[in-house]
């Protein structure tokens, strides 16, 4: 009956907790003692009879050391099948098989008379007596918790015959899930006492003055650009030194009367183009037809037919484009004879595809339409696609440096910089693209290829991704919530894309580190600012707001069944969430998966202010402005903390978000309508035009 009892017991707290081996571990120990002390409590007899008769662990035959190796024996090797050896040595996992060892060895002397019917109980009383209060996005289910433990805790106070002494003692227990429960109360409140500990009148808090500093740079992009053709066009040769391309007066009288807020921006289209001016247009054509063609490129080729404003495009074995030609076609089926015939090499791949030798590495060789084609999936990359920085030349753009006092936290204060790979070492551990990509096949050389997204230091030609005239990724008003109705947090929730889990190292990955610190998995150490005495300091602090923080993984995959286990058992997995769930919450977060988010337009047209951690460049990039649009956060997340604590407590915080919130909404049908999406692409067109124009010498 004893062993039956305990193993019940463990059976039932596996059970209630999903099977999470490590995530019951802590779970076991009061449910040990609660089971210590009710069968110290049954009386050995009623009415003169033996109440439940067990087997008397003193007659074992075997002697006590002998006992004591064998259960040590056993737990290490629960210990180790289930965990296998801890990363950091033997001593951790023998450590706490001992202490398992001991614990269930004390339990087995002291197990007298008992009954099997208290299993369940609790099994159930130590899940939910255990479940960290700290790490509840809600206070109601913190409190949910408490409250069950004190009726399953009743249940099994119950459960003692009438005639045991003491059986009051047992409501001891609950100060398992009570006290917890008080310090995070204490906790709590402790923490909205900092807000009256902020930034006095002399010192501007770094998220208002880098807001302040975004108002100013929209002002001055709105104001200069070109109000009439000769002064596009002679922009366009300051910035290029070259002719603008053959159509482009046409193009131009297409955006203006359509009132496209940005008419001379598009350094994108040009930096990405001008290192294939080096090839003639022959070359260029030549080195499409030989890549299209190639073993395992995984290219489409698309063609456009100009006069049907038309475009097919075709793949060696695959059929169905992602929606590639959909997209092509609803952008620019309305200009019939307008658009002269191209082709263009699309990548339907999330991940980026080209990296350009400079001419010091070969390029004279990469000129003459040779290329590299390695497929580097599941493998670091970052060697790789960073072995060309030392010959770059770090181009700018339409962003600014501010010159702001972050005291020590990594606010965005220049999203070009926090995205070049050159100046980030560190990302190389940080990222899972560059870690080990899911997909990640490499073409090197001059060949052009259009790629939804890319980082800084690789060559591909961006376009708009087709998820953002998809159905899924549409915004719909009535889906959309006020914001005096938004619960006051940072929502997000999705898959483990981003990299695939061959090793521990998934735990590095950006989205595993997001969920991690949003989760406070591991109680680290976070950072905060504050004001004493007028100084303002970076502070250090292990809590974390768990209220403030809605995340989750909602499925767990891109990994070999051990480590999509080990994951499974170190983040709090939620069920599947409706795609609209953002909405209920002031802050919505955006982040990289295998490539770019589909889901950033969606948050940027609602009502609800989008936090946007990336490394990959967008065809859009120029006409959105950080702190201003939307939010900008680093890769390392370490202004994170402090960053949502502001947003969310603090008046001016609360007030600062909504008005991002408000003007990223008012701009997206302004910028982002899809006929912008056309006009950027239509431009895109004359420029690959000229590219492989037949005549067009090399350069």
């Amino acid at each position: 009956m004893a062993w039956g009892t305990i193993l019940a017991t463990l059976f039932a707290i596996l059970t209630l907790s999903n099977w999470d081996l490590r995530g019951s571990a802590l779970s076991i120990v009061p449910a040990a003692a609660l089971l210590v002390v009710y069968i110290a409590l049954i009386p050995k007899t009623i009415n003169g009879a033996h109440y439940l008769p067990l087997v008397n662990i003193e007659d074992d035959i075997f002697p006590l050391s002998l006992r004591v190796v064998v259960v040590l024996v056993f737990a290490l090797g629960i210990e180790t099948v289930a965990f296998g050896f801890s990363t950091s040595g033997i001593a951790p996992t023998f450590s706490l098989g001992l202490a398992k060892a001991l614990s269930w060895y004390f339990t087995i002397r002291t197990t007298r008379y008992t009954s099997w019917c208290i299993a369940t109980a609790m099994g159930t009383f130590s899940i939910m007596s255990t479940r960290d209060p700290f790490a509840q996005s809600s206070e109601v289910q913190a409190v949910s918790h408490v409250i069950v433990s004190f009726f399953v805790l009743g249940q099994v106070i119950h459960m003692l015959p009438r005639q045991a002494k003491a059986r009051s003692t047992l409501w001891v227990f609950f100060l398992v899930s009570l006290v917890p429960y008080l310090a995070n109360i204490f906790a709590l409140r402790t923490a909205q006492s900092f807000t009256s500990q902020r930034f006095g009148h002399s010192q501007e808090h770094p998220v208002e003055a880098l807001i302040h500093s975004a108002r100013a740079e929209f002002e001055s992009l709105l104001q200069k650009q070109s109000k009439n053709y000769t002064a596009a066009h002679d922009e366009y040769r300051r910035r290029y030194g070259v002719e603008p391309p053959l159509g482009f007066e046409a193009w131009y009288e297409f955006a203006a009367s359509h009132q496209s807020p940005i008419i001379d921006d598009f350094d994108t289209i040009y930096h990405a183009i001008s290192p294939f001016w080096k090839l003639s247009g022959d070359e260029v054509v030549e080195v499409m037809r030989h890549v299209q063609n190639a073993p395992n490129s995984e290219l489409w080729l698309c063609a456009f037919d100009g006069d049907i404003a038309k475009a097919h495009c075709s793949h060696s074995h695959r059929t169905f484009d992602r929606n590639i030609g959909f997209l092509f076609n609803k952008l620019l089926g309305d200009l019939h004879g307008i658009l002269p015939d191209v082709k263009f090499l699309v990548n339907h791949l999330d991940e980026p595809r080209v990296l350009i030798p400079p001419e010091s590495f070969g390029g004279d060789h990469h000129g003459k339409g040779l290329f590299n084609l390695t497929n580097m999936s599941n493998r670091p990359v970052w060697d790789t696609i960073t072995r060309f920085c030392a010959s770059r030349r770090s181009g700018r753009g339409a962003w600014t440096k501010h010159t702001v006092q972050t005291f020590g936290l990594p606010f965005v204060t220049d999203p070009l910089a926090t995205m070049d790979l050159c100046r980030h070492p560190e990302y190389s551990t940080t990222h899972g693209l560059v870690m080990s990509p899911t997909s990640f096949r490499l073409v090197e050389g001059l060949v052009p290829i259009l790629s939804t997204g890319s980082p800084s230091t690789m060559g591909d030609i961006l376009f708009p991704s087709p998820a953002y005239i998809e159905s899924e990724f549409q915004y719909t008003d009535a889906h959309d919530i006020a914001w005096e109705s938004k619960q006051n947090n940072l929502y997000w929730a999705g898959s483990t894309t981003g990299g695939f889990a061959s090793d521990d190292q998934w735990r590095y990955y950006h989205r595993q580190r997001f969920v991690k610190l949003a989760q406070n998995v591991k109680r680290r150490q976070h950072y905060y600012l504050r004001e004493r005495g007028g100084v303002v300091a970076r502070v250090r602090s292990s809590f974390l707001n768990s209220r403030l923080f809605d995340v989750a993984f909602t499925r767990i995959f891109q990994c070999e069944r051990k480590f999509c286990r080990d994951q499974r058992a170190f983040f709090n997995v939620k069920a599947w969430a409706d795609k609209d769930r953002a909405f209920r919450s002031r802050l919505v977060f955006d982040i990289d998966g295998n490539g770019i988010s589909g889901r950033y337009y969606k948050l940027l047209a609602s009502k609800s202010a989008p936090l946007k951690q990336t490394i990959f460049r967008e065809w859009h990039d120029e006409r959105l402005i950080p702190w201003l649009h939307y939010i900008p956060v680093s890769q390392s997340m370490e202004e994170l903390p402090e960053l949502v604590f502001y947003l969310t407590s603090t008046e001016t915080g609360q007030r600062m978000v909504r008005e991002i919130a408000e003007q990223g909404r008012a701009w997206f049908p302004k910028a982002f309508r899809e006929i912008d999406l056309s006009i950027y692409t239509y431009r895109l067109l004359l420029e690959l035009a000229r590219l492989q124009d037949r005549k067009r010498q090399a350069s």
